[in-house]
């Protein structure tokens, strides 16, 4: 008897996991530049998470975050994901952009690279510098 409700309950279990997709995971930080200069009020922010593995294709896009400004850096942002998404071996990066009426005003120039193994320090720190 108890087997049969052993079994039961793992079936049940097991249905409820397949109905129900997996918890996400999410990385926080701040986007900054060192520049002594105000952002406008139309500046937008974009951080996207990507899989950046495959040298000669574009970048895979995990998850993005594009906002209107709100005030003054540092920038916050929140990137959620799904970690079945995140595959062995393959290497996972964090890029920023803001623009300012359409037009790119500070872009991340360095790699941002996160490990996607829950030991990514947080929050990010992700530099932006001026386009010229």
């Amino acid at each position: 008897m108890k087997k049969r409700s052993l079994l039961a309950m793992t079936a049940l279990l097991g249905a409820c996991q397949s109905i129900h997709p997996a918890a996400k995971t999410s990385l926080d930080g701040e986007v900054f530049y060192l520049q002594r200069i105000a952002l406008p009020p139309s500046a937008t922010l974009s951080v996207s998470l990507q899989d950046v593995s495959l040298a000669d294709a574009p970048a895979v896009i995990l998850d993005e975050h594009k906002v209107p400004v709100k005030g003054q850096v540092p920038l916050p942002f929140h990137l959620s994901y799904d970690p079945a998404q995140v595959k062995p071996g393959h290497r996972y990066s964090v890029s920023a952009r803001i623009e300012v009426n359409g037009e790119l005003m500070f872009v991340t120039t360095e790699n941002h690279a996160v490990q996607l193994d829950g030991n990514d320090p947080q929050p990010l720190k992700i530099r932006v510098d001026a386009v010229r």
